[in-house]
């Protein structure tokens, strides 16, 4: 489906034949976070250092590998891909030094896409700020800039990474999913605060002639503006992404001796307040929290920074000691300094992100004015997705801009978080309640991405919607699925495709645009993703993991208005009911996958159709007909 072939009316997404076009692929991929390099490689800390000279040429996959990869993925119907790619990638080196080779690189697998049929948005992608920092997206001397010591960052407790681990905790294993908890200390909290509030909170704080959130802000748009201009007429490349999943850092804490509202619910959880005095020098005992569930704190305490070191280089100290929050002769000043933007509460995603937001759509678009946009609210620790207000205001003010797309994520919180999956139950975590049956628990994964698609129609214009991430641990239930034997020679993954059949018929239910999370070329049963001890890549090893569950018919293109998607993997029938528009006289197309129907399924239509089993599709043809019309194929 091409791209430039497709527009935006109120929520739909219409292709130029006047049919409804349903967005389906995978986020490519897992392993972009890190340079490239043999699997595993970005697990140790030999990693993090000569950060000058990584290259992520081979992200997501060597050019000579780049023809199967897309091959695999427009048969298996994952016609559009969310491809990652960071701001490091881009401009490691230094500021305004960007990686030619790499957008060269970029360039040349984007041609190979569109040869194999598949579009992209790209996807600026970023974790708790960069890999230095627990994550992955910004370039090692956005942290450097401010006089921050690499080499402290886990010393201190302003970071926590799984390179380095080991040195601080010796032969304890890495704890699962503990990566996100550096949204809550010092050096990513820190970050985001001065790149989205930095002119409101670090008024002072000038680096190259400019305040800190222009510098920052001013560089990140720069480098992605001349990613776009170097692949602007590569017509595989769909649009872009704004920013993966954006964090608040600091603003909008009423009050920075409390943690609020941390991302994830265990481990140990510092006050904005605790998190400045590690950072500084002071050793602090900060408070653990051992609870998925509830999230709540137990009787133990961890020590940041027990040797008491600074964060620092000699000649610089924190940023926010500098704006006068605190000193070390009257320790907290400013309890308050983060809760208040024009002397009122402050408002991260309408004061903050909504403007960047738009400054970068505005930038990005003098390059297109014909770009889609995929933009995100804040990440959640939850089953609930957190979503952008994108409307007009009551009253007036900036209207939308135009081919604008809410690209919200949603994830099986208590899946994710403890690496355990029953398809009878599950967590609402927004209403602290407990769901059981198979029923229940369907119904309130559909109800979810429900609230994401209500909230586009009510809050941000109706624009589509598109469920940028969701997705499952591979390694989950103790690696029980790794086991190879007799009778799955494989392994055993008939768990993983009932729960992520589960999450896909939510989507279904929703009538959504999806790319799940990921496609890792590289992704093996010993490393995973090579990210954090993830390992959520639908391939491994050379072969699809769980294929039944995600690889499944959908509409690609409807001749009317898509009404409703039922699919039964296990009874293997596909019902589509549409409303047929009788002024359209191209097809409806539906996927089917070849390995689940074969030549010859059985079909069930009031329309004339055409099955055609080596292109994996079925034609239907409204024939000037209008009405409901259900289209039943049994394989």
């Amino acid at each position: 489906m091409k791209i430039k072939n497709i527009h935006i009316v109120k929520s739909k997404i219409l292709d130029n034949e006047g049919r409804t076009i349903i967005l389906r692929g995978v986020n490519l991929g897992g392993g972009s976070k890190n340079p490239f390099g043999p699997p595993g490689w970005g697990l140790h800390p030999e990693s993090l250092k000569n950060s000058s000279i990584a290259s992520f040429i081979g992200r997501p996959f060597p050019p000579e590998e780049a023809e199967s990869h897309f091959e695999r993925l427009s048969r298996a119907g994952m016609t559009f891909l969310r491809l990652v790619i960071t701001w490091e990638a881009l401009e490691h080196a230094g500021p305004g030094q960007y990686d030619e080779a790499f957008i060269a690189y970029l360039r040349k697998i984007l041609l190979i896409a569109e040869k194999n049929g598949i579009s992209v948005f790209i996807d600026p992608h970023q974790d708790v700020w960069s890999r230095w920092t627990g994550g992955d997206g910004a370039p090692a001397w956005t942290l450097e800039r401010l006089g921050i010591d690499l080499d402290m960052l886990d010393t201190t407790g302003a970071a926590i990474t799984r390179q380095r681990y080991a040195e601080f905790h010796g032969e304890k294993p890495y704890p699962r999913m503990m990566w996100p908890s550096n949204y809550n200390r010092y050096a990513a909290a820190t970050m985001f605060s001065l790149f989205f509030g930095g002119k409101t909170y670090a008024p002072d704080l000038i680096l190259d002639g400019e305040n800190v959130q222009d510098w920052l802000q001013n560089r990140y748009i720069a480098a992605f503006r001349h990613c776009f201009r170097r692949l602007k007429n590569c017509a595989a490349v769909a649009g872009w992404g704004i920013m993966n999943e954006p964090h608040n850092g600091f603003i909008g804490h009423t009050s920075l001796e409390q943690a609020q509202n941390p991302v994830m619910p265990v481990g140990p959880r510092p006050s904005p307040w605790e998190a400045m005095r590690s950072a500084s020098g002071y050793a602090v005992r900060v408070p653990v929290y051992n609870s998925v569930l509830t999230g709540k704190q137990s009787s133990k305490f961890e020590v940041f920074n027990p040797g008491a070191h600074s964060l620092f280089k000699e000649g610089f100290t924190c940023p926010w000691k500098q704006a006068g929050v605190w000193t070390d002769e009257d320790g907290l000043l400013r309890n308050d300094h983060f809760a208040l933007y024009d002397g009122r509460q402050a408002h991260f995603l309408e004061d903050f992100l909504k403007p960047f937001t738009r400054r970068f759509i505005t930038v990005m678009r003098e390059v297109d004015e014909n770009t889609f946009f995929f933009i995100e609210g804040l990440p959640s620790g939850s089953n609930e997705a957190a979503h952008l207000t994108w409307s007009a205001p009551p009253g007036g003010g900036a209207e939308n801009p135009p081919n604008v797309i809410n690209a919200f994520h949603w994830y099986d919180g208590l899946a994710l978080f403890t690496k355990q999956f029953r398809p009878w139950f599950t967590f609402n975590s927004q209403k602290a309640k407990l769901i059981l049956g198979r029923k229940n628990v369907q119904a309130h994964f559909s109800a979810c991405l429900k609230k994401g698609v209500q909230w586009s129609k009510e809050n941000m214009g109706n624009i589509p919607s598109l469920l940028g991430e969701f997705g499952l641990a591979f390694d989950m239930n103790n690696r029980r699925a790794f086991k190879k034997s007799r009778a799955f020679p494989d392994g055993d993954y008939s768990l993983h495709e009932e729960a992520l059949s589960m999450y896909y018929n939510a989507v279904d239910d929703n009538l959504l645009h999806s790319t799940i999370w990921n496609y890792t070329a590289d992704n093996t049963n010993t490393y995973g993703d090579g990210w954090n001890d993830e390992d959520l890549s639908i391939y491994s090893e050379g072969k699809e993991r769980a294929a039944a569950g995600w690889k499944r018919p959908y509409p690609m293109a409807t001749a009317g208005t898509p009404l409703s998607i039922k699919w039964n993997y296990k009874k293997g029938m596909f019902r589509y009911r549409f409303n047929a528009d009788s002024t359209i006289t191209a097809p409806t197309i539906i996927y089917f996958p070849a390995e689940r129907f074969g030549t010859s399924p059985e079909i069930t239509s009031t329309l004339r159709y055409d099955y055609r089993p080596e292109e994996q599709k079925l034609f239907v043809y409204n024939d000037g007909l209008s009405g409901e019309i259900e289209v039943v194929v049994r394989s």
